[in-house]
């Protein structure tokens, strides 16, 4: 039996591919013991080194958890203005019209061409310019520069999970009288919605990971920034590396899993909507086809959903 992808392996194929990961599992434990040697010489590994983060609450009370809350803030608000702003440029990219359909992407281009620290550091320089206080200014410039770039990688997403569709949905839209912005709103996204939010969620990963630039360089008080500061007082860089960066994995963690607690919840609600084997006999025996792209079905029987 063949998958799409590859052939089915035999039993020499099974053998071999037993061997490739038997070694693969002996390579990564001799480099899982040898970092933990490395660590253990530099007196890494000591307990008094790791019990503060379990026994000392100032840690997380002055350190992690404020750094936390400006990470969380400053990507929700980055996802909350990037997300719209992007389905609105991807769909500008899709219209009809050249007058909007250049421009568009042109802005596109350009913002998604820009490493997003660069973006974020002009940001910064704009905000001195302007007198912003210095005290919000690097979350501003942070969250400016996140939303200028991943908005324009988003609307590319936008863009390729519309045009991924089949033509015939749209066709049979134009066929029952929809208009483009019609089709485009009951058919085509919520469509299209489905087949990019592996993506989506990749790209808000990403935002989520890139506030750290902006504590690097413009002071912002984030998560990672937080690690100099709990160093500093406790001589521990290797354990607070190792927590920071456990706290990073559950973040992204939960942000994948609601993701794809969404996606099979659309997929089941579609699923849901299929037509009936009684509304395809009605349709056969003469009576006015309603039925809905993407599952739905019309009551009315003047065929056309409207056009007003």
């Amino acid at each position: 039996m063949s998958s799409v992808l590859y052939d089915t392996p035999g039993p020499k194929a099974k053998v071999r591919n037993l061997v490739y990961t038997a070694g693969f599992l002996v390579l990564l434990a001799l480099v899982c013991w040898w970092v933990l040697s490395a660590l253990a010489d530099q007196n890494q590994l000591e307990a008094d080194k790791w019990t503060p983060f379990v026994n000392d609450g100032q840690i997380w009370s002055t350190y992690l958890i404020p750094g936390l809350l400006q990470t969380l803030q400053a990507a929700v608000l980055a996802m909350v203005i990037g997300l719209p702003l992007g389905a609105l440029l991807g769909l500008g990219r899709l219209s009809d019209h050249a007058y909007v359909r250049v421009p568009v992407g042109v802005i596109v281009e350009f913002f998604r061409a820009i490493p997003v620290l660069i973006l974020m550091v002009f940001a910064s320089a704009l905000y001195v310019q302007s007198g912003v206080d210095s005290e919000i200014r690097p979350l501003y410039a942070c969250i400016t520069g996140l939303v200028l770039y991943n908005a324009a990688v988003i609307a590319e997403i936008v863009r390729a999970g519309v045009l991924s569709l089949p033509r015939g949905q749209a066709e049979a839209a134009r066929a029952l009288g929809l208009r483009k912005g019609q089709t485009m709103a009951t058919i085509l996204l919520p469509q299209a919605i489905t087949a990019m939010l592996p993506a989506l969620v990749s790209q808000l990963v990403v935002i989520l990971k890139d506030t750290a630039l902006a504590g690097a360089l413009l002071g912002f008080a984030e998560l990672m920034t937080s690690i100099r500061q709990i160093s500093a007082n406790y001589s521990n860089v290797i354990p607070t590396l190792f927590v920071v960066a456990l706290i990073y994995v559950v973040l992204n963690f939960a942000l994948t899993s609601f993701a794809s607690w969404l996606e099979r919840r659309l997929r089941r609600s579609k699923k849901g909507r299929t037509v009936l084997p009684e509304q395809r006999t009605g349709e056969l025996s003469g009576a006015p086809i309603t039925a809905g792209i993407d599952g739905g079905a019309g009551d009315g029987g003047d065929g056309g959903g409207g056009t007003s």
